[in-house]
């Protein structure tokens, strides 16, 4: 065994007396011993060749420990090429090699309803970790809500105000029209149905009932969650996306006392004001079909809704407006501070919002729902 070696080459060589490898095992374990010897110290040589050029007699065992001896060299960091390698041993070498790599694992596809399994967890592990993550920002907004309450030379009321007019003032246009339509919609299928068993006169009971506890504050609620939730994610994304936020927490200024706190403050304040209106707008449509198609003239209309109501009618949908409101503007805040540094990102979050402000509103009115209901409101 021969292991010259320059700055550059380390070259292993076997002998004649190691021609006869593949013989006794104390010549081939000889042979291994002193392989199993060679190292190359650091600095020492930038590859290794293997000469086997004086090898006669070559088989699975001594390609074995040649490949062994090349991996070993490799991962000392040296490039391994053969010298004198015939086409025989070349073959064998390259078996060997092949043999020492393990296969590629290929698993076969799970069953459907695994799959299925799998993404209900994946999803209910998405939606806890949401559910966490949004208790935490409802948390700190709390705080920061009761610090200005202790202190309330620092709430933004110029924000408060531009928020109002923004979420409050300008979506009244959309919310009287949409509102009326729907009133209409109601009195004039309600009075269809009705007509058929003789009470087409219960269809003021219907109108007031149905929009004074349940579809003006929803419906309010939808529009504004579209309208204001999906604005507040995109104007404060746009705000992270410019590295703004980080600026103003760079000058000591809390984002979400600057950007968040006056926005929920604002909606909770328009919210129900906005309700009061679309109440108001809904009765109206509901009167104009009641007009035209059972003869009933205003006056017999508004005394048979003050038959049909009461305060606490009237009431409970004023009562949830400020928490769905508390809710939308969360959500809508949230978002917009999860954004990342893209403009897909903006629109993404944009729709996340609309999504679950509309979801979480859908629940809460249920949740309500069952409350005055088990409380016999």
């Amino acid at each position: 065994m021969s292991q010259p070696h320059s700055a550059q080459t380390l070259k292993t060589g076997f002998s004649a007396s190691s021609r006869r490898e593949t013989g006794p095992s104390s010549h081939l374990n000889k042979v291994d011993g002193a392989l199993r010897g060679l190292s190359a110290k650091p600095g020492d040589a930038a590859r290794a060749v293997i000469d086997l050029s004086a090898v006669s007699r070559f088989d699975t065992a001594a390609a074995a420990i040649v490949s062994r001896t090349a991996s070993e060299f490799e991962e000392q960091g040296l490039g391994v090429t053969y010298e004198g390698v015939s086409e025989a041993q070349h073959l064998l070498l390259d078996k060997v090699e092949a043999c020492g790599k393990p296969e590629p694992v290929h698993l076969p596809p799970s069953p459907l309803y695994l799959q299925i399994v799998g993404k209900i967890g994946e999803t209910m592990r998405a939606m806890a970790a949401e559910g966490r993550a949004m208790l935490d920002f409802i948390g700190s907004v709390i705080v920061i809500a009761g610090r200005t309450l202790v202190r309330p030379r620092r709430f933004r009321m110029i924000p408060f105000v531009h928020h109002m007019e923004k979420s409050g003032f300008d979506a009244l246009p959309l919310v009287c029209l949409l509102t009326f339509l729907i009133g209409a919609v109601v009195a004039q299928q309600g009075a269809v149905q009705l007509r058929t068993f003789g009470a087409e006169v219960f269809t003021v009971n219907l109108i007031a009932i149905i929009f004074l506890r349940e579809v003006g504050l929803l419906l309010t609620a939808i529009i504004v969650a579209g309208r204001s939730g999906s604005a507040f994610t995109a104007e404060i994304g746009s705000m992270k996306m410019r590295e703004e936020i980080d600026a103003m927490r760079t000058l000591g200024l809390d984002p979400l006392e600057m950007l968040v706190l006056p926005r929920v403050a604002a909606l909770t304040v328009t919210l129900p004001l906005l309700t009061f209106i679309a109440d108001i707008m809904g009765l109206l449509g509901g009167g104009f079909v009641v007009f035209f198609m059972l003869d009933m003239s205003p006056g017999v209309y508004i005394s048979r809704v003050q038959e049909a109501v009461d305060f606490w009618t009237f009431g409970v949908g004023l009562i949830k407006a400020p928490f769905m409101a508390a809710v939308i503007a969360l959500v809508g805040c949230r978002a917009g501070l999860a954004v990342t540094g893209s403009a897909e990102s903006v629109g993404a979050m944009t729709t996340s919002s609309v999504v679950r402000s509309i979801f979480l509103v859908i629940i809460l009115d249920a949740m309500f729902a069952m409350f005055f209901t088990a409380v016999g409101v």
